[in-house]
């Protein structure tokens, strides 16, 4: 009989019991968002049948029992969000059945263990947010079931060996490598290539350079995120090519140029469609920023909200009218380049659009009418640049704060100064005033021709009676009856 203990979400605390070991038809045990402190006991050898042990988000100290680490049965074991400590270790020769392992935002130090790749069945790890140093083993290039590997801040060196070696892992579709490499070059080298990514995410690193050509190979490329480094050039033309990125965010560099008119042709911006094979509901991705900078965490590819972010850049030139096609982008985010020209109408044509932020640039003109049709828009923010007129009435405009559109020279509900009678938007007549309009200029023409005629004929009439001579010739030379 086959026993499942779920405590989840619940408020216990102290130690674990040592009694768990009893329950020797134990397949599941759920303990994690409660207060458990101390360290996880030793008391899983006799549990054959364990296969899924998840602890997270607890208040455990000490390192991984011996005991857990030898479990022949266990699929998944996630202890994310505790106080361990210590160097990790595991039996991964016993460990036969691991396929996901959750170790984030503990204590662990030393390397990353280099025997991970002997449990032939581990797709899933997530070791970000610890105390790791060196680099990625060597023996990782054997690494042939790794599909997900997150190492987000961490102080692991040398991006291109680690490159070098997990280009080599040839089923590795999610790659984060965030807040590791500090300072480094992002490597050019043609050779690097990797087959089958979908998630690449090297943010926050400082890294140096230029945005490598042989990232253009990864065709099935969904979510790239280089945000947060030093890299500099215009960016390249090539990433518009990409049929399935939805996700991209390059924010926070050093870009100069025009927007690339490629990114306007996104095809999964214009009809998405997601076929990324998800992992376990238990495996997060990374923990991100929002434009609000609030953390968000995503534990799924299709949580990520369809992204274009090319903020705080050195970019110039217009915002591209083409950019209406994305019918599918949620988050438009430019803020803090140095764009000129008019914000297009066509941007409403961006059905899907929750977030749209132009704000600290250079734009001028008027702020388009047509933007009261997004009717999913939830931020909206132009501050800060050299437009004029009126303020959009209607759609959501209403509810969005005044700061989003301080340091224009607008008017309007949401501005310093109201507008004058003369200023705001053009209003169309309806069409029947239209019509009654052109009538009237009709009628108008006719009478005054009508009138023309009248004294002209009336003046020939009088001519003809005081002078008949002359006037008699002159209808001859006219040839006119007279």
């Amino acid at each position: 009989m086959s026993i499942k203990l779920i405590l989840r979400d619940n408020k216990f605390s102290g130690p674990l019991s040592k009694g768990i070991g009893n329950l020797t038809n134990l397949v599941r045990l759920d303990i994690f968002s409660n207060e458990f402190l101390g360290p996880i006991p030793d008391a899983f050898r006799n549990l054959k049948n364990l296969k899924f042990f998840v602890a997270h988000s607890n208040k455990f100290t000490g390192d991984i029992p011996r005991s857990l680490s030898n479990s022949p049965n266990l699929s998944l074991l996630n202890v994310r969000n505790n106080s361990l400590d210590g160097p990790i270790r595991l039996n991964c020769t016993a460990m036969v059945s691991l396929a996901s392992l959750d170790l984030a935002t503990n204590r662990f130090t030393g390397t990353i263990p280099d025997n991970l790749p002997s449990c032939q069945h581990l797709n899933n790890i997530n070791i970000a947010r610890n105390n790791f140093t060196g680099e990625i083993p060597e023996s990782f290039k054997n690494f042939q079931s790794l599909s997900y590997f997150s190492l987000s801040n961490s102080s692991i060196s040398n991006l291109y060996s680690a490159l070098r070696i997990l280009q080599q892992c040839k089923n590795l579709t999610t790659l984060v490598l965030s807040l590791n490499f500090r300072d480094e070059e992002l490597p050019s080298n043609p050779t690097l290539y990797f087959e089958k990514l979908k998630i690449l995410v090297i943010a926050n690193c400082r890294l140096r350079g230029l945005v490598p050509q042989w990232l253009s190979a990864s065709k099935q490329l969904q979510l790239l995120d280089l945000s947060w480094n030093h890299f500099v050039g215009t960016i390249p033309p090539w990433l518009g090519d990409f049929r399935d990125l939805f996700y991209l965010d390059l924010s926070n560099n050093s870009f100069t140029g025009e927007i690339p008119k490629s990114l306007t042709r996104l095809p999964s911006l214009i009809d998405r469609k997601i076929s990324l094979e998800e992992p376990s509901p238990d495996f997060s991705f990374f923990i991100k920023s929002s434009v609000s900078a609030r953390k968000l965490q995503y534990n799924q590819v299709w949580s990520f909200p369809p992204t274009l972010d090319l903020s705080c850049n050195n970019l110039r030139g217009p915002i591209w009218p083409e950019f209406g096609n994305l019918r599918k982008l949620h988050v438009f985010v430019l803020r803090f380049n140095n764009l000129t020209g008019s914000i297009p109408s066509s941007l409403a044509g961006m059905s899907s659009l929750e977030t749209l932020d132009l704000s600290h640039n250079k734009l001028s003109g008027t702020i388009p009418s047509s933007l009261v049709r997004l009717s999913f828009l939830s931020k909206f923010n132009v501050a800060n640049n050299q437009l004029h007129g009126m303020i959009p009435v209607g759609g959501q405009f209403p509810t969005f704060p005044n700061s989003s559109f301080e340091g224009n020279n607008l008017c309007g509900d949401h501005a310093a100064s109201p507008c004058a009678s003369s200023e705001g938007l053009p209003i169309e007549p309806p069409e029947y005033q239209q019509a009654t309009d052109f009538i009237n200029e009709m009628l108008i023409g006719m009478a005054a021709g009508m009138a023309f005629g009248f004294v002209f004929g009336a003046s020939l009439f009088q001519a003809t009676l005081r002078y008949p001579g002359p006037m008699k010739k002159l209808w001859s030379r006219l040839k006119l009856p007279t």
